[in-house]
């Protein structure tokens, strides 16, 4: 059903006692495979005054089949809150290392070893800089030379081993049939949907670098915002969904803009990846990952639901990719979003 190039980051739930290791050595084990634990960088609010925001690495598992190629990955997602009853710090001895610097936190992470216990695990961090590690009570920290504090590794909050984040790699055939070996073990397991999930898909981004495109996509996803989360059926407990900027509607209207010049609008505007549509990557000068993410699918344990959801995404993106403009919703899209949202997909362009 789905002919581009996809990802899929499907929020779960494992039940009170398990975690994602459990789903993890699950899917490695159907596969001959292995499981890989690494670390999943996120950030959230500070409670320290001065510090607005934490940024922190917590648990994840890579799993991997017999040849060495990605199943899955399995990471937290802090923005599961609702389900997740608090339970015993640090289960099984897990932890996260937290930071107050984007860059030392990208600095920590190449420099440890995520399988070391949390006594060791800034070992490397304090020879690097030429200190020692502190231990104070359960947790341990690593200051600079000048007593600034670099990284700090704490028991993980009780309950934050639950949420699941499947991230897949891109599926390039056969979407349905996959994500079904990664949700059927889940769904076994009794991992369940967690009131605030949702289902992010990933595509190439290569082919909305363009005016008619990228203009395309902000018509779309600003001006068709109500209908798409209704015949999506958006979940409005999900967070970190927002518009695009008005500001960028403006700017793509511009016309004789380069694609250039576009792009380097669309970094003045305020965008940000916590939106319906994650377009910050198309405009980076350096970007992280060479995708463009749909955000506002609900969550799901059901492949064929989330394929079927996806397939009205892609046909949608395909339709941006027409040189025409994308129209304002009509009246019909207030009565019939769905069937609105597929008569302005069946005009994509012929590849």
């Amino acid at each position: 059903m789905l002919t581009l190039r996809t990802g899929f980051e499907i929020e779960l739930l494992a039940p009170a006692g398990s975690d994602r290791q459990v789903l993890a050595d699950a899917l490695a084990a159907a596969r001959d495979g292995a499981v890989r634990r690494s670390f999943h960088s996120d950030s959230e609010p500070s409670a320290v005054p001065g510090v607005g925001v934490f940024r922190h690495l917590s648990p994840a598992f890579d799993v991997v089949d017999e040849a060495g190629a990605p199943v899955a990955r399995l990471v937290d997602d802090v923005t599961i809150e609702a389900d997740v009853a608090r339970t015993r710090a640090g289960h099984r001895g897990w932890y996260r290392v937290l930071c107050d610097d984007a860059r030392l936190l990208r600095l920590v992470e190449r420099h440890v070893d995520p399988d070391a216990p949390l006594r060791e695990v800034l070992g490397p961090v304090a020879r690097l800089v030429g200190t020692r590690v502190e231990l104070l009570g359960g947790a341990a920290r690593v200051n600079d030379s000048a007593g600034a504090t670099i990284a700090v590794a704490m028991p993980l909050p009780g309950g934050r081993e639950r949420p699941c984040e499947v991230v897949t790699p891109p599926l390039v055939s056969d979407h349905e049939a996959t994500l079904e070996a990664l949700l059927r073990p889940a769904r076994e397991l009794g991992f369940t949907v967690p009131a605030e999930a949702a289902v992010h898909v990933h595509v190439d981004g290569a082919p909305f670098r363009s005016p008619a495109a990228f203009a395309n996509l902000v018509r779309l996803f600003t001006r068709w915002r109500e209908p798409l989360w209704d015949a999506l059926g958006t979940n409005g407990a999900c967070r970190r969904l927002a518009p695009l900027p008005d500001e960028l509607l403006d700017l793509v209207e511009h016309p004789g803009l380069t694609w250039a010049e576009v792009a380097s609008g669309a970094r003045t505007v305020g965008l940000t990846k916590f939106a319906d549509v994650n377009l910050t990557q198309l405009v980076a000068v350096d970007p992280a990952r060479d995708t463009l993410e749909v955000r506002i699918l609900p969550g799901s344990d059901d492949a064929g639901d989330v394929v079927r959801r996806a397939h009205l995404v892609e046909r949608l993106l395909l339709r941006c990719l027409d040189s025409s403009p994308v129209p304002p919703p009509d009246t019909r899209a207030v009565h019939d979003p769905l069937g609105a949202l597929s008569a302005l997909a069946r005009q994509e362009p012929v590849r």
